[in-house]
């Protein structure tokens, strides 16, 4: 029997995974900006006047378009009818020119300008949007707030068009492949972007002693570009797949609005949507305040001397590297004892950035092990679910974890301040399992969506999720400032903050999400919707 040649780029699994890596490290850079602020709180606070309402109303409002003004709808219907190439350019240009604006309402050349003066005179009152209670702007905010929540509106409209764009960029270079591991290897890769962020942003602000917020978000401007281009070389190299196959990027039976109607009428395609909004609504809000969290529930001790200097956080961030390509790579090992020792590795790595996260008092060096452990295990767990399926199971198991870590946070966390050893054990413990329990959502839900509906409307499918993904993006980090704020009377000092009830709160989504992740395995399992079949048919 003759052997299949091969005969196109999607064929050879060096192309596919080089399509791969070059949306992942797009995304990676995406993720960083996404967080930009997120580790310097304490620091928006002192050096620009903020307060927790307006931190936590510019964080949301990198989705308002996206919710309200129905963006990402749209950027769902450009996809199918433009096509990956297209899209992918078209929101990293969005992408980049939102994060200039929001650069320049952090930047000191914003304060004492007729632009400042105009945003502290005006959008204190849009009307329907203050009427409903959901406007992204309210009087008092600062300026500076103002304008950063409109250049994140339009970065947000970038982001999440390039979010649905590379989902869909993925399912075409990898259906009826390693499509789960695919999908979990691109989001471990771009969640390395929040460790980054949580070291370099505060690293940057802090840089030479003299505190300068401004650099932390150049620093991911920068990086915003090298995404630009990275998008650019992805198009070459997509442009090339199609002529080899001869598919075009607009299909012969063109999208129409009326194919919207078959994803709503998807009972599925509904509890998927619920358990994103729900799971990332208590991942991705919690982000943006996990470092000022740990501020106030730790008992952290600045280092002094090596500790202190700006050379510990290269050399942990390249300690965190270690940790990262040495678990990632020991998932795609043929060999036992090569496994066994990159694994090992990985391990002493951790435990050293560990070590080093102590030694440095640093509450975002604490935090940036989120990803680390969902790096390790997210290949991992794509590719049981691409061989073994059980997707559905697999979110359950993740809400479960993703209650307990918020629950941990909540209540036995501050049992331990003033214990500076007890508490970072807690802390890093339960950092790591949440990482983990997040690293389920790439690997089992998003390669379920392709099973929900026709093919030629996955990207409406994929923005209609985001979407519905993005009201939660939205209002919760805007809950939590005003929760703080609320039950926080008279505390102005940003390391004194209770987060018990806004941690309750999203240990809620958890508990939400694990009922609606029961029904949809009973849903599944009733009318055969495939979430529980591996994705790669034997």
């Amino acid at each position: 029997m003759v052997e299949k040649l091969q005969t196109t780029l999607r064929d050879s699994a060096v192309a596919r995974w080089m399509a791969l890596l070059l949306l992942a490290l797009a995304m990676f850079c995406a993720y960083i900006f996404m967080d930009i602020l997120s580790p310097i709180k304490d620091l928006m606070m002192s050096e620009r006047g903020w307060d927790s309402t307006a931190f936590g109303t510019m964080q949301g409002a990198e989705t308002f378009l996206n919710v309200f003004i129905f963006f990402l709808i749209f950027a769902g219907i450009i996809l199918d009818k433009m096509g990956v190439r297209f899209t992918a350019i078209l929101s990293g240009i969005v992408m980049l020119i939102g994060a200039i604006i929001k650069w320049y309402a952090i930047s000191d050349r914003f304060i004492g300008t007729g632009t400042e003066a105009w945003f502290t005179n005006h959008l204190n009152y849009i009307p329907g949007f203050h009427e409903l209670g959901v406007s992204p702007f309210y009087e008092g905010m600062p300026a500076s707030a103002k304008l950063a929540a409109l250049g994140f509106m339009i970065f947000g409209c970038g982001v999440e068009m390039a979010g649905i764009t590379v989902s869909r960029g993925i399912v075409k270079w990898f259906k009826g492949r390693e499509t789960a591991l695919a999908m979990g290897s691109e989001m471990a890769l771009a969640r390395l972007g929040v460790a980054t962020c949580m070291i370099f942003s505060p690293y940057f602000a802090k840089l030479g002693g003299q505190i300068n917020v401004t650099r932390s978000v150049s620093f991911g401007v920068v990086l915003l570009m090298i995404a630009l281009i990275m998008f650019i070389v992805y198009f070459f190299m997509d442009k090339k797949l199609d002529t080899q196959t001869g598919e075009a990027e607009a299909k012969d039976e063109a999208f129409q609005i009326k194919d919207v109607g078959k994803i709503f009428s998807s009972l599925g395609f509904w509890l998927v949507a619920l358990l994103c909004v729900l799971y990332y609504s208590a991942i991705f809000p919690f982000q943006k305040y996990a470092v000022n969290m740990l501020q106030c529930n730790l008992t952290l001790t600045p280092g002094m001397g090596f500790w202190a200097s700006n050379s510990v956080t290269i050399v942990q961030y390249l300690i965190m590297l270690v940790v990262a390509i040495g678990s990632f790579a020991s998932n795609f090992s043929k060999k036992r004892n090569v496994k066994v020792a990159l694994m090992a590795l990985a391990i002493v790595a951790l435990v050293v950035y560990c070590y080093m996260g102590y030694k440095r008092g640093a509450a975002e060096t604490v935090f940036a092990v989120f990803p680390l452990l969902a790096v390790a295990i997210t290949p991992i767990l794509g590719n049981y679910v691409d061989h073994k399926g059980k997707a559905a199971s697999m979110l359950m198991i993740g809400s479960i974890l993703l209650v307990s870590c918020h629950l941990t946070f909540a209540f036995i966390l501050p049992v331990f301040k003033g214990n500076a050893v007890g508490g970072i054990i807690v802390a890093y413990v339960t950092i790591l399992v949440l990482g983990a329990s997040f690293s389920l959502v790439p690997a089992a839900l998003w390669p379920s969506v392709p099973k929900l509906v026709d093919e030629k409307i996955i990207g409406s499918a994929y923005a209609l999720i985001f979407w519905i993904q993005n009201i939660g993006l939205w209002l919760f980090p805007l809950l939590i400032g005003k929760v703080l704020d609320n039950t926080n009377p008279g505390v102005t000092n940003p390391v004194e903050f209770d987060y018990t009830w806004p941690l309750v709160m999203l240990a809620c989504l958890g508990v939400a999400a694990l009922f609606i992740g029961i029904y949809l395995k009973a849903v599944d399992k009733k009318k055969g919707l495939g979430l529980e079949q591996p994705n790669i048919k034997d």
